[in-house]
């Protein structure tokens, strides 16, 4: 894959890198995958040969590349990637077409973790926890329906996956909330666009979303575990992770129940 079509490059190395780190987040180069030379980048970009090096610094420290004297400069493998590294975090903000791979990863994590983080916020949710929880699923409400509003939508769904996350009251899950805060936008915001291109609207999610609420709300960790696996369930289905029937585009198999999917790498 050339350099051709990439964005225009402005600014130092801390964007450049961010340039082509999404590039590689979105698929552009595949894992095993030979990358571009430094001097084609500095000839692409117009740019210092010293300013590609800084950021070829930061792909590598983010596991994203391998850099090896005589063979060249290669995409590593997905399971290399740092995905909890605040600096792909900050690559991964607003990344609207990542590796379908990379989905799978995230989504196999999500199915794995956030029911046992909402078991841990119906046991230990207090006052100020159950009112951010409240207060993102009434946002959620107010916005389903109004297709000028999706991106208001997929805020408050953030918002109530992270106030499950906070009501926890563990340190690491609530470190671990944040960092992943910008991979769950990219998988609401896929699975958000399916649902308005194959279903009537978000009534499903949105029940869903209040039966997890309820069963925190009522501090039954079970329940709250068992209705946040059903969530992550229907984004797997809208997200085309799992299988559902011959009229939806989904083709894989249904993750397990700790949350391993065929297919993907744990």
């Amino acid at each position: 894959m050339t350099l051709e079509g990439l964005p225009p490059h402005r600014g130092g190395a801390e964007e450049l890198a961010r340039l082509l780190a999404r590039a590689l987040l979105a698929g552009r180069w595949q894992p095993g995958a030979d990358f571009p030379r430094e001097l084609d980048l500095c000839a692409h970009f117009d740019v210092s040969r010293n300013q590609v090096r800084n950021a070829l610094a930061s792909l590598t420290a983010t596991g994203l590349i391998e850099r090896t004297a005589g063979r060249g400069t290669m995409v590593r493998e997905i399971g290399d990637w740092h995905l909890l590294d605040p600096q792909m975090s900050e690559w991964m903000v607003g990344l609207a077409n990542p590796d379908p791979q990379l989905v799978r990863e995230i989504f196999a994590f999500r199915y794995s973790a956030e029911p046992v983080v909402a078991r841990l916020a119906a046991e230990a949710a207090e006052a100020q926890d159950l009112e951010r929880l409240e207060t993102a699923f009434q946002g959620m409400t107010r916005t389903a329906a109004d297709p000028e509003a999706r991106g208001l939508h997929v805020e408050y769904d953030v918002a109530f996956h992270d106030a499950i996350y906070r009501a926890s009251h563990n340190l690491v899950w609530r470190q671990m909330g944040h960092l992943l805060r910008p991979s769950i936008i990219t998988l609401i915001q896929g699975s958000q666009a399916q649902v308005h291109q194959f279903h009537a609207g978000l009534d499903d999610s949105l029940a869903r979303h209040g039966q997890v609420l309820a069963a925190i709300r009522r501090r039954d960790p079970d329940a709250a575990q068992r209705t946040a696996r059903e969530v992550l369930r229907r984004t797997a289905i809208d997200l085309g992770i799992v299988a559902v029937g011959p009229d939806h585009p989904a083709t894989a198999s249904a993750p397990d129940a700790e949350g391993h999917i065929e297919g993907t790498h744990q």
